[in-house]
C-alpha cells in the first residue's frame, strides 16, 4: 500500500486534482449542490417529457417522431386553432357584410375587425403601388392626406376600390382621360411651354415670364378649364386634380409638368371587386379612410 499525499494549493487551501499545465494547477472544487439538484431535475424532466410528449424525431421504423403517451399533436392543435379562427372570422365577416360603412365605423368591434382585415389586405394587394401606410409614390397617389382625385368619403373610397380607375373591363369604373396635347399634335411645343408656365404661376411659383403666363392662361381656358376648372382648382367628378396646390402625382418640376401636358398621364387601377370579396372591400375602405385622408 502506498501513501497518497494530498496536494493542497497554498493560497486557497483547496485540494488540487493533480492536473497541472504550465505551472497552473487545477483545484478540486465540487459543483454547488443546488446546481447539481437542478441539473438532475432537468434530466428527470426531459425523460418524463420524452415519454409523455412527441419528442424523438425519425426513429427507425417510425418515419416520424415518437407520439408520446398523452397523444398530444402540435399539428392537430394548430389545425383546431385555424378552424376556430376561420369560424370567428366568418361570423365577423357576416356582420361586416350586413352593416353599412358608417355603422362599421361607429361599432368598435366591427371597426377593429375591419381595420385588422383591411390592413392585411392592403399589405397584400395595395402597398406595392401605394406604399406601406398609403404614403404613395410618383404616379401612385398618397392615401394618407386630404388630397383626392375622386371622392374621399367612405362610400367614394369603396366605389373606387370596387370598380377601379380606367379599368375597361368594368363598365362602372371611374374614367377620365387627359389628351396628350403634344404627342397628338393638339398644341405646339411653344404653347405647351406657355401652359406649363401658367400652371406654375397658379400653383404659387414665379416663372419670371409674365407674357408666357398670360398666353398660357388663354390656352388653359380654351383647352384645360373644362376639366380642371376655370381657376385650375380641379374637379373630382372627372378625376381632374387641383393644379393650384403643391401636390403633384407625377412630379412638380417644370420638365415633369411639361411632360404631363405633352404626353398625358392616364394611370390605371384594377377593379378589386373582381378579385376580392365584399367583406374585404369594405375592410379596405375603412382602413384607407382611417389613414388620415378620409373625409
Amino acid at each position: 500500500m502506498s501513501d497518497h499525499t494530498k496536494d493542497i494549493d497554498q493560497p486557497t487551501g483547496v485540494e488540487t486534482t493533480g492536473h497541472e499545465w504550465d505551472g497552473i494547477k487545477e483545484l478540486n472544487n465540487p459543483l454547488p449542490r443546488w446546481w447539481l439538484y437542478i441539473w438532475y431535475a432537468t434530466i428527470a424532466f426531459s425523460i418524463v417529457y420524452m415519454i409523455a410528449m412527441p419528442a424523438l424525431p425519425a426513429l427507425p421504423g417510425l418515419g416520424t417522431n415518437t407520439r408520446g403517451v398523452l397523444g398530444e399533436s402540435d399539428r392537430v392543435n394548430v389545425a383546431r386553432q385555424v378552424d376556430q379562427l376561420r369560424s370567428e372570422r366568418t361570423v365577423a365577416g357576416t356582420a361586416l357584410l350586413d352593416a353599412s360603412l358608417e355603422e362599421i365605423e361607429t361599432d368598435r368591434s366591427l371597426q377593429q375587425f375591419a381595420m385588422a382585415a383591411g390592413e392585411s389586405a392592403f399589405g397584400d394587394n395595395c402597398a406595392t403601388c401605394h406604399g406601406a401606410g398609403g404614403r404613395g409614390a410618383k404616379g401612385y397617389p398618397t392615401l394618407a392626406d386630404d388630397i383626392w382625385l375622386w371622392s374621399g368619403t367612405l362610400d367614394g373610397i369603396e366605389y373606387t376600390l370596387r370598380h377601379g380607375i380606367r379599368h375597361e373591363e368594368d363598365p362602372e369604373t371611374r374614367f377620365s382621360i387627359m389628351p396628350a396635347f403634344g404627342r397628338d399634335g393638339l398644341l405646339t411645343r411653344a404653347q405647351i411651354d406657355d401652359v406649363a408656365s401658367y400652371v406654375f404661376d397658379i400653383s404659387g411659383r414665379d416663372v419670371g415670364d409674365d407674357e408666357a403666363v398670360e398666353r398660357g392662361q388663354e390656352i388653359f381656358a380654351a383647352q384645360c378649364a373644362v376639366c380642371h376648372g376655370e381657376n385650375g382648382t380641379g374637379d373630382r367628378k372627372v378625376g381632374a386634380p387641383n393644379l393650384t396646390d403643391q401636390e403633384w402625382l407625377f412630379g412638380g418640376e417644370y420638365r415633369e409638368v411639361y411632360n404631363t401636358i405633352y404626353n398625358a398621364r392616364n394611370a390605371h387601377m384594377p377593379a378589386w371587386g373582381e378579385r376580392l370579396d365584399d367583406a374585404t372591400i369594405k375592410s379596405l375602405a375603412v382602413y384607407v379612410h382611417s389613414l388620415g385622408g378620409g373625409e
